[in-house]
């Protein structure tokens, strides 16, 4: 649910902070006080586009930040969307100023596609003038399978395995669709490429050792000059190194009994001897065993570029020439039997579709039950919010193609006017009517609606009296298993709250704010006297509007019974 609630230099706001709580909260204060800010600095956090316009005056920039508390449920999702809460907490970040804007989830920035992404998992906001999720087909479909329950969940999963099923079938057969002059070309091509890749006769390995080889041999001048020059400079020719040190030896050697200290001289310049006579053995065998053929040479060049050459077209390494050898095989033997195995999954393509078929045949079934049933719900929800005269219907129609949701398209009608035909909805209702529909069905979807937080934006437009009671009453339901988020100018739907804001709009130095704070249970009840009687405060109406919150929490308790 969300808890917490910042927002700075946001049109009448200079900055403020709102804790909110569990069950109904309730929004209220005086037209123009600025109450529909704070939806506006909620849909600010989310994403949506918004006027710079809207950046208080004398500032460069606004900010909203919004704290959520998440079940484990929602904290899955969220983890499909790459975002992980902490301590079961998402807070929502944005900043605008005139020149750009700024998007954060948790510190992280994003963008303003992906918070609207992660905010339908975590609120839904029903107001006059935002868009509606319920005039999308989609969505109506979903609000009929959640009032379907287990039964359309256990239909619709059975159905999905059908279409996985039958979509892989179909989506193989469609490699078989060439005609016989294509088949005969892709299988020439195949049995060419197979064939050069056989005849090189490919050992793992060999392209790294030829290399070594190659080089070698393809430096062997060079090789042997130096190799050369460095046995005349440390062998034992006049001027070599081995010849230098022998004659350095002798000279040691007639001194080293004169002088005890010598003897370490002596014994560390014969033991240079003996190195370098190794060395110099070493070297004369590796010049005796090396050789350069121009023709071994050549071999080793040509089997290298054939090796180069196969590796561009097949693969990087000799193993994923192998790889590469070995999936054309299969593909040559399946145009090979192309006749037989194209007959056998059109016949296994048939039979999956009759699958498929009998499944989105039971889906429908059970939908339009449901569909039934919700349909005279709705009905009745819609009579005790003041829709008089009002017909309410599904309407069901097939899909030219299956889906892993069946095969329904549906679209929820509805007549408002006595002898007027049902409509869609968005052909139909207006802004006020959409938020009381939709209120209705949340009402039934309750227990049912996994989305934590719902803000209704002044659906009270237009009623008043029993349909104000009505209505809130059912806030006061829906409050019961969400969250619920609401801007009222009724006392009867305020009463309902379990925590009560009151936005107030103040003049100072000529500047204009607002603040939102929390009432407590005798503030509550000043508000409510100045809803039901105005300006004009008496005593009567303070004993009215006490006794409206009171008889409000009775009836709460009541049904929470």
């Amino acid at each position: 649910m969300l808890i917490h609630l910042h927002v700075k230099n946001l049109a009448l706001i200079e900055e403020a902070e709102v804790d909110f709580g569990e069950g109904l909260n309730i929004l209220t204060g005086e037209t123009g006080a600025g109450k529909s800010i704070l939806i506006g600095s909620v849909n600010l956090a989310l994403g949506q586009k918004m006027s710079r316009d809207m950046i208080r005056e004398g500032e460069s920039s606004a900010l909203a930040e919004l704290v959520f508390q998440v079940n484990k449920n929602t904290e899955e999702k969220l983890k499909e969307l790459d975002v992980y809460p902490e301590d079961g907490q998402v807070i929502i970040t944005r900043k605008i100023s005139e020149n750009r804007s700024i998007c954060k989830v948790n510190g992280e920035t994003c963008t303003a596609a992906a918070i609207r992404k992660i905010a339908a998992l975590l609120l839904d906001i029903h107001g006059q003038h935002e868009h509606q999720s319920l005039l999308y087909p989609e969505r109506q479909m979903e609000i009929l399978d959640n009032f379907g329950g287990a039964e359309i969940g256990k239909a619709k999963e059975e159905t999905g395995k059908h279409y996985r099923a039958y979509r892989e079938v179909k989506k193989e057969l469609e490699t078989y669709e060439i005609d016989e002059e294509q088949r005969k070309r892709e299988i020439s091509f195949l049995e060419y490429e197979i064939q050069e890749i056989q005849e090189a006769e490919l050992r793992t390995g060999e392209d790294e050792e030829l290399e070594k080889v190659y080089k070698k041999l393809a430096n062997g001048r060079k090789i042997t000059d130096a190799l050369g020059a460095a046995k005349v400079l440390s062998g034992y020719e006049e001027e070599g190194g081995a010849a230098q040190i022998g004659r350095a030896l002798q000279n040691l050697s007639s001194v080293s009994s004169l002088d005890e200290n010598l003897d370490n001289l002596y014994s560390s310049l014969s033991d240079i001897d003996s190195l370098l006579n190794d060395f110099n053995r070493e070297l004369s065998s590796y010049l005796s065993e090396f050789t350069y053929s121009e023709e071994e040479f050549s071999q080793v060049e040509t089997r290298l570029d054939l090796l180069n050459h196969l590796k561009a077209k097949y693969g990087k390494t000799i193993e994923d020439i192998f790889g590469y050898e070995k999936e054309k095989e299969e593909e040559l033997l399946r145009l090979q039997n192309f006749e037989e195995k194209k007959a056998s999954l059109q016949t296994e393509l048939r039979l999956r579709e009759e699958s498929l078929g009998k499944a989105c045949e039971k889906l429908t079934a059970l939908r339009k039950k449901w569909a039934q049933k919700l349909k005279e719900e709705i009905t009745q929800g819609l009579t005790d919010l003041n829709f008089l005269n009002v017909e309410f219907d599904i309407s069901f129609r097939e899909r030219e193609q299956y889906t892993a949701q069946g095969r329904d398209g549906i679209c929820f009608l509805i007549s408002t006017n006595p002898g007027e035909p049902v409509r869609e909805l968005s052909k139909v209702v207006s802004g006020g009517e959409l938020s009381r529909i939709m209120l209705a069905i949340k009402t039934l979807l309750a227990d049912k609606d996994e989305t934590e937080t719902l803000i209704f934006d002044e659906i009270d437009t237009g009623i008043s009296g029993r349909t104000a009671q009505k209505v809130a009453e059912k806030m006061s339901v829906i409050g019961k298993s969400h969250q619920v988020l609401c801007i009222t100018h009724l006392p009867q739907i305020a009463s309902q709250a379990n925590v009560h804001f009151l936005n107030e709009k103040n003049v100072e130095n000529m500047e204009t704010s607002t603040r939102i704070r929390e009432l407590s249970y005798q503030e509550s009840v000043e508000e409510l006297a100045r809803m039901l009687s105005g300006a004009q405060i008496t005593e009567a109406v303070r004993k009215n509007a006490a006794e409206m919150k009171d008889l409000a929490q009775q009836q709460k308790n009541t049904r929470l019974k």
